[in-house]
Formats: C-alpha cells, sequence, structure tokens
C-alpha cells in the first residue's frame, strides 16, 4: 500500500510538471545593463557587448520590451525605472531575461553590481525582481557575481552567474561568450533552431574554460547555475542534480526556419506547440528516476510521435 501510495504521489507531481507552466510566454521582456568600467578599455568592452546583445533579443522578444542600458544611463534609478515599467505592464504568463555585464564586489556578506552613481546591490536587485510577474532569468557576468546567488535564488528564477562565488573577484570573459553563444549556431546542442538559456550556459561556460586553457592561465572564473529557488548552484545541469530545466525553457534566440515560423502568424501556433513538446519531453527526462520504466516508455513515445507530427505540419 505505501509503494501504491508513493506511486500514485509521483504520478500525481508528473501530471503537475506535464500539465502546468507550460504555456509559451506572451512576451519576454530584456533588461541589459553595462555596469561601470572603471577604465576606458572596460567601458569599451561592456558597452559593445551590451548593444551586441540588444540587437540580437529584439529579434525574438515576441512583443516584449528590451532595455539596454550602458554609460551615463546604467544607474541604479534607471534600471530601477525600467523593471518597474515591466512590471506594471508584464502579464503572469510573460517572462523576464536580466543580464548584467561589468563589475562586481563582495564584502563577505552582500553581492554588489557597481553602476554609475549608487551600486545596486543584490538583495535590491531581488526586491525589484520579485515585483515582476512570470518566470525570469538573472545572468550575472560580472566578477564575485557568485556572491549574488543566494540573495537571487527563488522558485520560478534561474539564475547563472560567471562566478562560483564572491571571491572570484578578477574581471570575467564569460559575457564575451554569452553574447557569443546568442549568434553561433553551435551553441544549438539539439540542432531544434533554438538557443535556449541552458544551452548558451554550457556553451559559454566551456568556451571559457577553453579560453584559459589556450592562454596557460589558472581560471579565475567558474560559472554555475541554479533554477530551482531551493539547490545548490552547480556547473553540470541536468537531471541527476534536477538543475537546468527552467533554464532550458528560455528561448533566447530562434534561428532558420524556427525564426521564420515565429514571424508567420499562420504557424506561429504549431510552433508554440512544438516548444510545448519538446519542455514536456524534458520534463519526462528529468522525472524519470520516480517513475516505473513501462509508464515512462509509454509517455515518451506518445509525445515524440506527437512532436513529429506537428514538425510534419510546420515543414509544409
Amino acid at each position: 500500500m505505501a509503494f501504491e501510495e508513493a506511486l500514485g504521489s509521483h504520478m500525481k507531481t508528473l501530471a503537475l510538471l506535464l500539465c502546468g507552466g507550460l504555456l509559451a510566454p506572451a512576451a519576454t521582456h530584456y533588461v541589459t545593463v553595462a555596469g561601470l568600467g572603471g577604465e576606458a578599455e572596460y567601458e569599451q568592452r561592456f558597452e559593445t557587448l551590451a548593444k551586441d546583445i540588444d540587437k540580437l533579443v529584439r529579434a525574438t522578444a515576441g512583443g516584449g520590451r528590451v532595455e539596454t542600458l550602458y554609460g551615463a544611463q546604467a544607474t541604479k534609478a534607471k534600471l530601477s525605472e525600467a523593471l518597474g515599467a515591466i512590471g506594471k505592464a508584464a502579464a503572469a504568463q510573460d517572462a523576464l531575461v536580466v543580464m548584467l555585464i561589468g563589475h562586481g564586489t563582495f564584502d563577505g556578506i552582500e553581492y554588489k553590481f557597481n553602476l554609475p552613481g549608487p551600486d545596486v546591490g543584490s538583495i535590491e536587485l531581488a526586491s525589484l525582481l520579485d515585483r515582476v510577474p512570470g518566470q525570469q532569468l538573472v545572468v550575472n557576468m560580472t566578477s564575485c557575481s557568485g556572491g549574488s546567488a543566494a540573495a537571487l535564488m527563488k522558485e520560478g528564477r534561474a539564475v547563472i552567474t560567471a562566478t562560483k562565488n564572491g571571491g572570484e573577484k578578477n574581471a570575467t570573459v564569460f559575457a564575451r561568450y554569452w553574447a557569443e553563444a546568442l549568434r553561433d549556431a553551435a551553441a544549438d546542442s539539439d540542432k531544434n533552431e533554438v538557443i535556449s538559456a541552458l544551452e548558451a550556459f554550457k556553451y559559454a561556460t566551456e568556451k571559457t574554460q577553453r579560453f584559459y586553457d589556450t592562454q596557460k592561465r589558472l581560471s579565475t572564473e567558474h560559472s554555475q547555475i541554479e533554477d530551482t529557488g531551493k539547490g545548490e548552484p552547480t556547473r553540470t545541469p541536468g537531471p541527476d542534480n534536477g538543475q537546468g530545466l527552467l533554464a532550458g525553457k528560455f528561448a533566447l534566440l530562434r534561428l532558420g526556419s524556427v525564426q521564420a515560423a515565429a514571424a508567420t502568424p499562420g504557424k506561429r501556433a504549431l510552433l508554440e506547440k512544438k516548444e510545448q513538446l519538446e519542455q514536456k519531453i524534458d520534463q519526462l527526462k528529468y522525472a524519470r528516476a520516480a517513475m516505473p520504466t513501462d509508464p515512462y516508455k509509454k509517455q515518451l513515445a506518445a509525445l515524440l510521435l506527437e512532436l513529429a507530427q506537428t514538425q510534419e505540419e510546420l515543414d509544409k
């Protein structure tokens, strides 16, 4: 009886995973901030990265707001204003992506993002984000960014940091490869013509490590991700640790036929259905350990068949 109750509980959880929270966002809002450089070289580098990301995400925002702050505009007041405006306009089914580029500091207690004028702390940033409805992705690419993870972690929010803690204080190169992931088709590891936040994380992490190996330098940054709101950040997300599922749902950039379908009213609904089916398959794989083999295989086969049929309709 205990086994039957446990099985029933697992199946109920799986049903909720497969049926809930899978609606494609009505719109994705983007806020990208290039913080204080301190030196001309860093100022130019941060600004260029922010502008590059701005151009890339505008093509996939789906009617969402795109706010990019750099130079004198990259202040705490402007950041608060941008998030406040999105918070008032966003619907519950919308999504928010916040990307921070620059320098950060950590005093052993709290992380701060360096901006012209007053800096913004991780606790204050978390408070601003809490006022915006919908699922969220925060990509903090600054030095010491790992020190912000604890304050930012929350259910429904994926948090990526360029460093594993607040003690990694050197300027990071992760931001360079994160931007590169958004324009390199090679980042699309599953070849579904969508670059997800999870794929971009894995791409940028690998490229960052390769940079240090090629330069024969000791790595001074170790990127990590946490997207359950209740776990430990990790460099290797997957079903074994339960990390990466939410990040895998964030479509940062669409390519080729998928980008064309997104811009075609007659195919947009089919594309949304396809992406929902792919998300359900990922959910099922994450729930695999809690399921008997036969129900798992049966549900997976049904989803794969429906996905193939949907793809066939899209290809017409």
